[in-house]
């Protein structure tokens, strides 16, 4: 984010040497060593200076050339020019800011208080200064040379004070609008009403992060005009928000009039809107909307058509990047995005209406028009942009910002970046209190302010150090941005984003043409598509540069670091601020600082990785933490996995592959067709080779069922029922399944118990790759082929797989504490001797490091029809439906396992894993494992068998 007005929003009113741009020479720029009084380094700019275009300096005036000391007037005039720079508008911008996000929590009187406090007070001191200003300029009263000073300061004071009362006056009429009247009374009885409202900001889809099916709910911003409830009708004209079911809102647009029906019920504390509405069903369309709207809807809808051409997550990205149109994005862009410190670039801000007015002001220049008519055309091509990206927070400023620097070039007066932002503060949070609350507004502002105050210091520091200019200028600005909002990021997220620097100088040089081309894309796409699909092509060059840093950055080690959160986060930050800065102080210092800074950069990017690598040596099984759902990785030769369903979301299961270098999935499975098993799909398809796709005999729910085939059609992928005895060798991995039982109808107490109890079980072997048999065809061994048993070899298989006595070469895996004694004779085992397990299974397979059960989501019914079945004994069991209460003890303990490896959500609705649950796994010797504790959770071979390995933090079982 930089400010409008000039390259980076950095000072250009002078040159390189120092000297004024108007042609005069500066006396503190003459030796690159000299400073003035109150700088520290070459090349200080001091506040308040001439540049072109400004007024004549008092101290051009005659009787002036001596210091300001000597003469009254002229140290009048120094002061006053001292005080009625920056400082005099961004004190009442801080003060109105305040001001507002105080009171918007408090009630009406409070804010009447406030501004009666502050008017009172700002009389006061008025006439006091007034009147003391006409007792000193009697003849023979006071000091010479003091006659200024109070005058400047209570002119300060004086603005400080009256944009105070001006704040508080609209924020008492602002919090008295939405507190009181007939919306929010119903809003605190929770009434069910009708009502009619006026859309005001697009709205907003959020995709149901899991559970059985795919729910998306809306947030769509509108004002209430018409409610009705009961027997009582009211017209009103107040800000709601209303949330409910995606269906019906994606194609509405701003200033549309719907009828929607729902309950009512009180926003947050301190939120300016009257009433939070749920809805009940689609909106019915009552109205059109606006001309305007519509030609931005249009040109919207442009960009994402001509957008098709691009990969999935080039063209999820265009539209957000170029208009702030993230409805496309994808999930794993998104989080690459915001580890990487880039998620400002789908936030529409002063960049994109900077590249958008220099890319019209060069144009203009090229057709000859005149300066002022160029910064005309600017401001409108601004104001155009700003309604087809919709008026967020940060537009807003940066529109405002851009108008005043516009009207500045085109009248040849003074631009200051500093006092163009406190005005543009000061004027909005006046005009809408509610942006006081806003973090899209405070993160734009502190990034401005970081570039316009920060950045020019620090580009002058590099360049006295023989750096490149333009390298420090980038430099400079990335630094000072990152540096100002990284206090609000601890206070909001309480992280810190290490790689944001390096990955935002990466970035950058790719924004501006992706921004132009795609804005001219949009424009020219109503009119033709082929020409716009051909400024798109090369646009996504440059976003696909974007998400490859992003991507290689959020990859980093050191990417993200946790940080304390809150108030007590950011008094943290500053106290190490102020270390560090005691510390750099002297250059031996600083070296050694930038020594140790390169060996600990060194250690995290080289020794790391060899330390504790990911994924560790000799992994046979992964368990990613994809939050409330399940995805496994088992190990099928160097680059390839078979995966075993896909999570809840596509950015994490295509995370979690990445991390294992996964480019190849011959096989996955998706045990049943519930959002949190299937949902991350696409992920897996993601720039990866899938041969095929096993899918549960059951088929609900449908829309899941429905939607995962229509993926695979669309990639051309096959798709196969899963029956027992189906079976799978790749790499040292064997797999087959069990369960369940074709022709049989799952049972369950509903729906969702129905399809889980349909869930895939799988039966994974692992043998020693060196000594496994090479004797089959590569192509039998790994290739998606499934193999087919009668239910004699069925059952007779897995008698044998439960005989380990008929496996010669088998170890015991070292996992945890021993099994209890007694639990390996199990019901349901039927012994069968060696000649039958060959029979069954082909070639011996030898040495077997160990085997996993994978049960889905299995509850307790199919669990018992699968201990009558017959169970075979296994090392490592996923417990079924992430540790529910619905298990069978006798399943548990047929199992034999020694290791439990639960996937599970940290925030979950449902209690997962349940404390009963931990406690019988225990009791039969059983160590949990837990994503929502230890991350991802990996099942490695070791000399004598298996062993656990977790990533995260908190590998102790809970």
């Amino acid at each position: 984010m930089t400010a409008v007005g000039s390259p980076h929003g950095l000072p250009q009113g002078r040159n390189r040497r120092g000297r004024d741009l108007s042609g005069r020479e500066d006396p503190g720029h003459e030796d690159p060593g000299c400073a003035r009084p109150g700088s520290d380094r070459p090349g200080y700019e001091e506040p308040g200076r001439d540049e072109p275009g400004s007024a004549p300096s008092r101290h051009d005036e005659p009787g002036c050339a001596e210091p300001e000391s000597a003469k009254p007037g002229c140290a009048e005039a120094g002061r006053g020019r001292a005080v009625s720079g920056p400082a005099a508008l961004a004190a009442p911008a801080v003060a109105s800011w305040l001001t507002a996000l105080v009171l918007l929590g408090c009630s009406t009187v409070a804010g009447a208080a406030v501004a009666l406090a502050a008017t009172v007070t700002g009389t006061v001191t008025w006439a006091t200064t007034w009147t003391a200003g006409r007792r000193d300029k009697q003849p023979g009263k006071g000091p010479a040379g003091t006659t200024g000073a109070p005058g400047a300061a209570a002119r300060i004071a004086l603005a400080v004070l009256a944009s105070t009362a001006v704040t508080a006056t609209v924020t008492a009429f602002t919090v008295h609008k939405v507190t009181t009247g007939p919306v929010p009374d119903l809003a605190r009885r929770n009434v069910t009403a009708t009502a009619e409202a006026e859309i005001t900001d697009d709205p907003r889809i959020r995709p149901h992060q899991g559970g059985v099916s795919r729910r998306e709910t809306v947030v769509v911003r509108a004002r209430m005009l018409l409610v009705s409830a009961a027997r009582e009708r009211y017209v009103v004209d107040v800000p709601v928000v209303l949330l409910g079911p995606a269906d019906g809102w994606r194609s509405l647009l701003p200033s549309q009039r719907v009828r929607v029906r729902g309950r009512l019920g009180p926003p947050e504390p301190g939120e300016p809107v009257a009433a939070v509405m749920l809805v009940r069903g689609p909106p019915e369309p009552i109205g059109s909307p606006s001309a305007m709207q519509r030609a931005a809807g249009v040109l919207r809808a442009g960009l994402r058509t001509a957008s098709d051409v691009l990969p999935e997550d080039q063209r999820g990205l265009l539209p957000g990047l170029v208009v702030g149109d993230v409805s496309r994005l994808d999930e794993e862009v998104r989080l690459d995005l915001a580890t990487a410190g880039l998620g400002h670039l789908t936030a529409v801000s002063g960049t994109n209406l900077a590249i958008v007015a220099g890319a019209v002001l060069v144009f203009g220049r090229f057709a000859g028009l005149p300066l002022a008519l160029r910064a005309v055309v600017a401001v409108i091509a601004m104001i155009a942009f700003s309604v087809v990206a919709r008026p967020s927070p940060s537009v807003l400023r940066a529109l405002v910002m851009g108008t005043v620097a516009a009207v500045a070039l085109g009248t040849g007066r003074t631009r200051d970046g500093v006092a163009a932002l406190s005005a543009t503060v000061l004027g909005l949070v006046v005009f809408d209190p509610g942006l006081a609350r806003e973090w899209g507004f405070a993160l734009s502002v502190f990034a401005t302010g970081g570039i316009l105050v920060l950045a020019p210091r620090w580009r002058d520091r590099l360049t006295a150090r023989r750096m490149p200019r333009l390298l420090a200028e980038a430099l400079a600005v990335t630094a000072a941005a990152q540096a100002a909002v990284t206090p609000l990021l601890v206070l909001m997220s309480g992280r810190l984003d290490l790689a944001a620097i390096p990955a935002n100088l990466l970035a950058e040089p790719a924004v501006a043409p992706a921004t132009v081309l795609g804005f001219g894309a949009a424009v020219v796409a109503p009119m033709s598509m082929d020409l716009a699909r051909l400024l798109v092509r090369p646009a996504g060059w440059a976003v696909g540069w974007i998400i490859a840093v992003a991507q290689r950055a959020a990859d980093l080690p050191f990417a993200s670091a946790e940080w304390l959160g809150g108030a007590a986060g950011v008094v943290a930050l500053a106290a190490a601020a102020v270390a560090g800065w005691l510390v750099l102080r002297g250059r031996a210092r600083r070296r050694l600082v930038a020594a140790l800074s390169a060996g600990a950069l060194l250690a995290v990017l080289v020794a790391m990785p060899v330390v504790s690598p990911w994924p560790p040596p000799g992994w046979l099984l992964v368990v990613c933490d994809v939050g409330q759902g399940d995805a496994l990785a088992l190990a099928a030769g160097p680059g390839r996995a078979v995966v075993v369903d896909t999570g809840p979301q596509p950015g994490s299961a295509d995370r979690c592959l990445r991390a294992l270098g996964v480019r190849q999935v011959p096989l996955v499975v998706l045990t049943h067709p519930h959002l949190d098993h299937v949902g991350g799909l696409p992920g897996v398809l993601r720039r990866r080779e899938v041969g095929a796709v096993v899918v549960s005999p059951t088929r609900v729910p449908e829309g899941e069922a429905g939607r995962v085939s229509a993926q695979l059609r669309t990639a051309r992928i096959p798709e196969w029922q899963a029956v027992p005895g189906m079976r799978w060798r790749f790499g040292p991995s064997e797999i087959t399944v069990l369960a369940p039982e074709p022709g049989v109808a799952s049972q369950g107490p509903g729906e969702g118990a129905t399809s889980n109890n349909a869930s895939v079980v799988l039966l994974v072997r692992w043998f020693d790759p060196p000594t496994a048999p090479r004797d089959r065809p590569a192509a039998q061994r790994d290739t998606p082929t499934a193999q087919r048993y009668t239910p004699t070899a069925q059952r007779d298989t897995l008698a044998a797989l439960d005989d380990r006595s008929a496996t010669p070469g088998y170890t015991p895996a070292a996992l945890g504490k021993a099994a209890a004694p007694g639990m390996r004779a199990e019901a349901g085992a039927w012994p069968v001797p060696e000649p039958a397990l060959r029979s069954a299974l082909g070639p011996p397979l030898e040495p077997l490091l160990g085997a996993a059960l994978l049960a889905g989501d299995l509850e307790t019914e199919a669990q018992e029809a699968l201990v009558r079945r017959g169970l075979p004994r296994v090392d490592v069991l996923k417990v079924p439906h992430h540790g529910s209460s619905r298990q069978t003890p006798a399943f548990l303990a047929a199992t034999g396992a020694r290791a439990a490896l639960i996937s599970v959500g940290a925030v979950n609705d449902y209690g997962h894993p349940a404390p009963l649950t931990l406690r019988r796994l225990r009791l039969l010797g059983m160590r949990p494992y837990r994503t929502d504790l230890s991350g991802d959770i990996a099942l490695v071979a070791t000399h004598n068998g298996l062993a656990v390995v977790v990533r995260g933090k908190g590998a102790r079982a809970r």
